[in-house]
């Protein structure tokens, strides 16, 4: 398939090769670390392009909700600083091979309770990076199956979203994600 026109759910589900940092959404997600204070990839590049009310955000939930850090799975909101998107919304992917039980769990729990939060502040947009396929070195293939499952059914049961954009860096990436889905 074309990335160009890898649509999906009559067309409320797109595949776009671009950089997340510039999707004028309401919410962008961020595949963020433990630590909720930036880090190398995605995690990186939306703390360094949204500024510092992003940081000062996390580390307010990191004093009161997560002191010990967010836990695999689980997801938060904050402002989403000098970015385009109203909102970014945190959440921990699974490093390959920590928790081999449940990792495929955590994983579709990322992209499940992100679209929740979203529904939950009025969100209808929202854009995902490939959770945990970086350097947390989630098999890219795997990880389309679970993330377009966790995404179908989700909006098998929702009429408030209205786009999810499945965000890639590289057209290579995207075209991995593309033979691999569950749409």
């Amino acid at each position: 398939m074309n990335v160009e026109k890898a649509e999906f759910l009559d067309g409320k589900v797109k595949v776009v090769v671009g950089n997340i940092v510039e999707e004028e959404v309401d919410v962008i997600v961020n595949a963020a670390n433990s630590t909720l204070l930036g880090g190398g990839g995605v995690d990186g590049a939306i703390h360094a392009a949204g500024g510092d009310e992003i940081l000062a955000e996390c580390e307010k939930i990191r004093e009161t909700e997560y002191p010990k850090g967010l836990p695999t799975g689980e997801v938060v909101i904050t402002n989403a600083g000098k970015l385009p998107a109203k909102f970014v919304i945190h959440t921990v992917g699974p490093i390959k091979g920590i928790d081999v039980e449940n990792e495929a769990t955590q994983l579709a729990g990322c992209y499940r309770k992100s679209l929740e939060l979203a529904v939950s502040r009025d969100c209808k947009t929202i854009a995902f990076p490939a959770i945990s396929t970086g350097i947390y070195a989630y098999p890219k293939d795997l990880a389309a199956e679970i993330s377009s499952t966790a995404i179908n059914e989700f909006l098998a049961n929702d009429e408030k979203v209205e786009e999810v954009r499945l965000m890639f860096f590289r057209e290579i990436e995207a075209n991995m994600f593309l033979q691999n889905h569950n749409f």
